[in-house]
């Protein structure tokens, strides 16, 4: 048996017939060919699969795509605009904001919910922030010092770097 899926992914129109238990996360990587969106644990415990549903992070393994009919979906690949990465994305190349890069893309797209919710967040409030979304790599200060970047290009303001 299978079912009708109509949503938007990264500005698409997409529509496809799906079995019914087919997780988000695995219609964005096996059906669309987005795997820039990870699947980390499965469990929704990490957050390497994180998207923007209807402007809403949330961890595509946690939900069955048919429950996203009709939204607005963006993955990491959406956040670039013609070819040019978003600022977010920029900002944790430029402050080195990842190792390995597994966690990133979920990382990025839980910043960018994040400064949608609060354009220039403390340290702090980037850390609960950015909580539900786990790094094996780099300890986060260079993943916070880039979401802090970010807003500051965002917003149009200096970046100043907290003093140690």
């Amino acid at each position: 048996m299978s079912v009708a899926l109509s949503l938007t992914v990264n500005g698409k129109a997409e529509r496809a017939e799906i079995d019914p238990r087919t997780l988000l996360v695995e219609f964005i990587r096996n059906d669309l060919g987005l795997t820039g969106t990870h699947v980390g644990c499965d469990t929704g415990q990490c957050g390497a699969c994180t998207v923007l549903i209807d402007g809403n992070a949330v961890k595509a393994c946690t939900i069955l795509a048919v429950q996203a009919e009709a939204a607005k979906v963006t993955t990491i690949e959406g956040l670039a605009n013609n070819g040019e990465m978003h600022p977010m994305q920029a900002a944790f190349k430029e402050c080195h904001g990842l190792q390995c890069g597994f966690c990133t893309p979920g990382m990025i797209v839980r910043a960018m919910r994040l400064l949608k919710e609060n354009p220039s967040p403390s340290e702090e409030e980037i850390r609960i922030g950015i909580s539900g979304n786990l790094c094996r790599c780099t300890g986060y200060q260079n993943i916070v010092k880039a979401i802090q970047y970010a807003a500051a290009k965002i917003n149009g303001v200096e970046f100043q770097e907290a003093a140690e």
